[in-house]
């Protein structure tokens, strides 16, 4: 007894025995990301990329998504991507994140509307951006990667707008175009109400749109009638979602996995 009380008071006045140094964390990398010197812009844009677990070398369609941030939506897109392309649900594309600098600026287009102005010190960029995405980040991409000519655009909220934008202002700039609870509300809903009259000469089959909106008050309602009205032009492949009960923050990740199971999938009977 004695022996053993001695025993225990030596580890107690020594200590535990010393452990190994335990290694230190490495870094967890999911994609790749590298920085443009934009002259369109006139600043640096830092781009995010996931390419999801494909045969070395196969060329991938690309799908471009403003809010590409990783403090935004790239990181649960990217998630989106990699269990769909996984699974099946989805074919494979290269992700390409655009991370913010003034948000605000980018997706929205001018505005006559004096609320509008004043969400933020400068509106009305969209055109420079779209003008950055064509000239500047889609070559870069297709010279860094191996890629198809097949694209597509996501966006959600005021990312959202742009999309839709996009698709009226360069209906031929993409194949496929994704916009969830856009912020139709901008100019006083001026873009929803020219986008039928301004896609009618669409020959068939020119696009793909996918629209999905929350129980938003206005944006729902804008978002239906604008997905009727796109619905009825013969150059147009439109899909709608009304998810009334997904709030304008938590639609995104919902939709999203909708429209990549149904725009993005595979043929069928692949």
């Amino acid at each position: 007894m004695r022996a053993a009380a001695l025993s225990l008071l030596v580890l107690v006045a020594g200590g535990a025995p010393a452990l190994a140094a335990e290694p230190a964390p490495r870094p967890l990398v999911i994609g790749e990301t590298f920085d443009i010197d934009s002259g369109v812009l006139g600043e640096t844009r830092r781009i995010n990329v996931y390419r999801p677990s494909v045969e070395a070398g196969t060329p991938l369609p690309v799908l471009y998504m403003p809010d590409g941030g990783l403090g935004e939506d790239f990181l649960h897109v990217a998630g989106l991507l990699q269990v769909g392309s996984m699974n099946g649900t989805m074919r494979p594309f290269l992700l390409v994140g655009i991370e913010n600098t003034e948000r605000r600026r980018d997706m929205t287009g001018p505005t006559e509307v004096a609320e509008d102005r004043g969400i933020a010190p400068n509106v009305g960029g969209s055109a420079g951006f779209r003008r950055f995405i064509a000239t500047e980040l889609m070559p870069g991409i297709a010279r860094r990667y191996e890629v198809t000519d097949e694209s597509a655009i996501v966006g959600e909220s005021l990312a959202g707008l742009f999309v839709v934008e996009t698709l009226v202002e360069a209906p031929g700039m993409f194949d496929t175009y994704i916009a969830i609870d856009p912020s139709l509300w901008w100019n006083g809903g001026a873009l929803a109400r020219r986008a039928a009259p301004a896609l009618a000469g669409l020959a068939p089959g020119s696009a793909t749109v996918f629209l999905a909106n929350s129980d938003q008050a206005g944006i729902a309602g804008p978002t239906a009638a604008l997905a009727a009205s796109l619905g009825a032009l013969p150059g147009l492949s439109v899909e709608y979602r009304d998810m009334p009960v997904e709030q304008h923050h938590t639609v995104y990740h919902p939709a999203a996995l909708a429209a990549f199971r149904s725009v993005l999938a595979p043929p069928a009977g692949d």
